[in-house]
């Protein structure tokens, strides 16, 4: 039976760095650009659809790229120390981002900061960009988990399901000696998790024609929701690993979704609809359209494009 379900599992790569010359490619990295590319691709359709101008979103990933980059690293550092900081550690090693270690609350903070920056340089209202934004964040992060399995890190407990994951011996933490040991994909996990979150949040859009941040707050329930049951599943060794009784990325995973979920329903009572400028006064020029009617939206979706 354990070989039956050795031959079921899910293998992890031998290398997750390639070198093409000189150069290495790195899993890791390459699914983090796969997944911004991703991204920026939807969140423009998404926007156009809302009748803004095309490229803006690209202009908007130039602030929010970088800025998400360095507020990711920052919270892994700061969550998790004593890897770099503690006995043992190396402090140079904080800059290693291409060996993995991205805390994506981090990210989206200061990634949205960045779009805050762009956006008021812009002249775009924020609330609407975020909005046709955040779906394709949810597909990036879902590209994204990829380079976890390259790096065979962040992966759950063991399990006999015949989806287990195969890790090496050097990869696992202590006490996992067992060469027959299989994990729970917690990457595919919350990789699959990120694509149905993306298909509901475009649905609740398209269906309810949300508006307000309300696309957003959205996004950060169906995240959290799914993200604070993948993390009990996790081993990996943090230096927040009981507060509470829960890892501290469970209690924040919680927090968040409560106050995505009062936010939702303010905004709801507060701003029923959607708004029709996308554009500061003064800013929207004669060639930037304004909001589509449903019937343009309609016929958008039938050509593929994706409505905001």
């Amino acid at each position: 039976m354990l070989a039956e379900l050795i031959t079921l599992s899910i293998p992890s790569p031998s290398e997750g760095v390639w070198n093409l010359g000189p150069v290495p490619i790195r899993g890791y990295a390459l699914a983090i650009i796969l997944g911004i590319v991703a991204a920026v691709w939807i969140g423009e359709r998404r926007w156009v659809a809302r009748g803004g101008r095309a490229g803006e979103i690209q202009d908007l990933a130039i602030w929010a790229v970088p800025f998400g980059l360095v507020g990711g690293r920052i919270y892994h550092v700061l969550t998790d120390s004593e890897l770099y900081f503690g006995s043992g550690g190396n402090a140079i090693e904080a800059l290693y981002v291409w060996r993995g270690g991205l805390g994506v609350w981090g990210a989206i903070a200061l990634g949205a900061f960045g779009v805050v920056i762009g956006a008021k340089r812009s002249g775009i209202k924020l609330l609407p960009v975020l909005d046709a934004m955040a779906p394709g964040v949810l597909v990036a992060q879902a590209i994204g988990r990829w380079g976890n399995w390259f790096n065979q890190e962040l992966f759950g407990k063991p399990t006999d399901l015949p989806w287990g994951l195969e890790i090496d011996a050097a990869h696992r933490p202590p006490g996992y000696t067992d060469p027959d040991l299989l994990f729970h994909p917690t990457f595919l996990y919350e990789s699959l998790w990120c694509l149905l979150g993306f298909a509901v949040v475009v649905w609740a859009d398209r269906r309810f024609r949300l508006g307000h941040g309300r696309v957003v707050a959205l996004y950060v329930m169906v995240y959290t929701a799914g993200r604070g049951f993948i993390e009990m599943l996790r081993i990996d060794s943090v230096e927040l690993e009981d507060v509470l009784g829960l890892r501290f990325n469970v209690w924040t995973s919680i927090v968040l979704f409560v106050l995505a979920l009062v936010y939702f329903v303010v905004s709801a009572r507060r701003h029923p609809g959607r708004e029709e400028q996308i554009y500061v006064d003064g800013r929207r020029d004669d060639d930037v359209r304004s909001e589509p009617s449903e019937e343009q939206t309609d016929e958008q979706t039938d050509t593929g494009q994706l409505p905001g």
